[in-house]
């Protein structure tokens, strides 16, 4: 992959997945596609990769557009012994995206605070490919998230 990526830089590294459709038939269904809800998401990724993480109501993303207020949950893992935390943002919150230009993605991974080796990067995005539902994990560059400002709490 060629450009500059997230993970290079102390100050954060992402990626993103889609779930597929066809495994969620029982789960919250929003817009065209039926995502898994966040928490179960997130349930996944504490049971199979060992995080720890959990809602943070003090940083859900709060947007107001056109005279709505619309609210993007946003889970949080700390590592132990390490500066570097882990954030999955939802990106979907009653048809508005955090990052519009990203509708196709259900779910944000930040990681800030250190540096995140290439190995981890791909073992976490190996990890998340493996869950049920998981259709696609991509890594975002920089230049990609035109909306940077909108995942700032």
């Amino acid at each position: 992959m060629s450009g500059i990526r997230l993970t290079q830089f102390s100050h954060g590294g992402g990626c993103g997945c889609k779930i597929a459709p066809s495994v969620l038939s029982n789960i919250l269904k929003s817009s065209l596609i039926a995502p898994i809800k966040s928490y179960q998401f997130c349930l996944h990724l504490n049971n199979l990769m060992g995080y720890q993480f959990r809602l943070n109501t003090d940083i859900d993303i709060h947007l107001r557009k056109k005279d709505r207020n619309y609210f993007f949950s946003v889970y949080q893992s700390n590592e132990p012994n390490s500066f570097l935390q882990h954030f999955i943002y939802h990106n979907q919150f009653d048809g508005e995206y955090l990052l519009p230009e990203f509708r196709h993605i259900d779910f944000l991974w930040l990681m800030k605070g250190d540096l995140v080796e290439d190995e981890r990067c791909k073992w976490i995005k190996q990890m998340v490919n493996g869950i049920t539902g998981v259709q696609l994990v991509v890594e975002l560059t920089n230049e990609q998230i035109k909306n940077k400002g909108n995942m700032v709490f």
